[in-house]
C-alpha cells in the first residue's frame, strides 16, 4: 500500500494543515523505464508554496493541481527497477512528491546519494541536502564574506539560515540573524555561534533593531524573507554591499510587499543576486564533500525539527510558516 498527501485545496495565506489530506492506493506498476522507490524522509521545503495556486506554473516547476500528490524533495532508496541507469539499493535526493513510495522515469530532478552514508540519513535532507547546499552556495559563490565584514541572515533559525551562518562564521565575520521569537534568538546565539540576533517585534522597527545590532552597517545580507525584512536590510547596508536573494517566505501565496527604498541599491552600489540550487546539480558532490568536512571537524552542526509518520507532513509544512521549526523540517516516513 502506497500512501500519498495530496493537495485538498488551495491554501489562502500561509499554509494550514487542513489544506492537505492523507489517501491510500495501492503500490504502482514497475513497468520498462521505470523504478519504484521507497521514501524514508520527507524534506518541508516552503519555497514549495510557491506553485500551489492556480496557474502558478512557471520554467521551474507545474502548478500543483488539486487531489494530487504535493510535490517535494524524499529521500530514497530504489526497491524495484525497470529502468537501465537506477538499481535495486540506489539511494536518491529527489524531488518527488510527499509519499510513502514513488513511481518515475528517471526525468524527476534526481541528485545520487553514496551507497553508504557516513551520517545519520536525514543529514542528507538538511545540511546535506539542497537545503544545506542552498546556504554553501549563497555564502560561498555569492557572499563571499571575509573576517571585515558583517553578514546578516534573516530566516536565521530555519533550514538554510542556520547553516549559512554557520559557514559565514568560519570566515570569520560577524553573523547576526534576524529571527522572530527571542527563543529562537537565545539557541541561534548559544548553540549555533551567532554573535547576536535582532528580533521582529511590534514594538521597535525592525530597520532600527538592525542598526542597533549592526552599528557599523551590513556588508552582506542572506536573504530568505524578502518583502519587510528586505527593506530593512537594505536601509542598513553598506557601500557596495552584496544581498544574496535565496528565499522570500514573506511573499509565498500573499501579496508580496515590494521594498519601498530600491533607490539604495544604485546610491550604495549594492550587488544583489538571486540563485537557485538546483541550477548547480553539476556541483552537488563538491558542495556535499566541504560540508561533510566541516561535519567531521564540528565546526558546524546540523540542528533538525523532526516529525513521524506521513501522516504529520502537512502540519510540519504548516509548522514552517507558522515559525515553529528550529533548523531544517524533516518528516520520517
Amino acid at each position: 500500500m502506497m500512501q500519498s498527501v495530496v493537495l485538498a485545496r488551495r491554501p489562502l495565506g500561509n499554509p494550514v494543515e487542513a489544506d492537505f489530506a492523507l489517501v491510500d492506493a495501492p503500490l504502482p506498476e514497475v513497468t520498462e523505464g521505470t523504478f519504484l522507490t521507497h521514501n524514508s524522509f520527507i524534506s518541508l521545503d516552503a519555497g514549495f508554496r510557491n506553485w500551489m495556486n492556480e496557474d502558478s506554473g512557471d520554467e521551474v516547476l507545474p502548478a500543483m493541481p488539486l487531489n494530487e500528490p504535493v510535490m517535494g524533495l524524499v529521500l530514497a532508496d530504489v526497491i524495484d527497477s525497470k529502468h537501465p541507469d537506477y538499481a535495486v539499493g540506489d539511494k536518491l535526493m529527489a524531488r518527488f512528491a510527499w509519499q510513502t513510495h514513488s513511481l518515475s522515469d528517471g526525468t524527476d530532478f534526481i541528485a545520487r546519494l553514496p551507497d553508504e552514508l557516513e551520517f545519520n540519513p536525514s543529514a542528507y535532507m538538511g545540511v546535506l541536502g539542497d537545503t544545506g547546499m542552498s546556504a554553501y552556495f549563497g555564502i560561498t559563490d555569492i557572499a563571499k564574506p571575509t573576517a571585515d565584514d558583517c553578514v546578516l541572515i534573516s530566516g536565521a533559525g530555519g533550514a538554510v539560515g542556520t547553516i549559512a551562518g554557520q559557514i559565514a562564521k568560519l570566515s570569520g565575520a560577524r553573523v547576526v540573524g534576524i529571527v522572530g521569537s527571542q527563543k529562537k534568538a537565545d539557541w541561534l546565539c548559544q548553540t549555533l555561534g551567532y554573535d547576536a540576533a535582532v528580533l521582529r517585534s511590534s514594538e521597535t522597527p525592525l530597520a532600527e533593531a538592525i542598526q542597533a545590532a549592526c552599528p557599523d552597517g551590513v556588508d552582506v545580507f542572506f536573504d530568505n524573507v524578502g518583502g519587510k525584512t528586505l527593506e530593512a536590510a537594505i536601509s542598513n547596508m553598506n557601500h557596495r554591499g552584496r544581498l544574496v536573494l535565496c528565499g522570500a517566505i514573506s511573499g509565498y501565496g500573499v501579496t508580496p510587499h515590494g521594498p519601498n527604498n530600491l533607490f539604495e541599491l544604485i546610491t550604495k552600489e549594492l550587488s544583489v543576486e538571486g540563485f537557485m540550487t538546483h541550477f548547480r546539480h553539476d556541483r552537488y558532490d563538491e558542495a556535499r564533500e566541504q560540508l561533510s568536512a566541516w561535519l567531521r571537524e564540528g565546526v558546524i552542526q546540523s540542528p533538525e525539527h523532526r516529525l513521524s509518520g506521513i501522516e504529520n507532513v502537512g502540519k510540519a509544512f504548516a509548522d514552517l510558516f507558522a515559525g515553529e521549526n528550529f533548523g531544517k523540517t524533516i518528516v520520517a516516513v
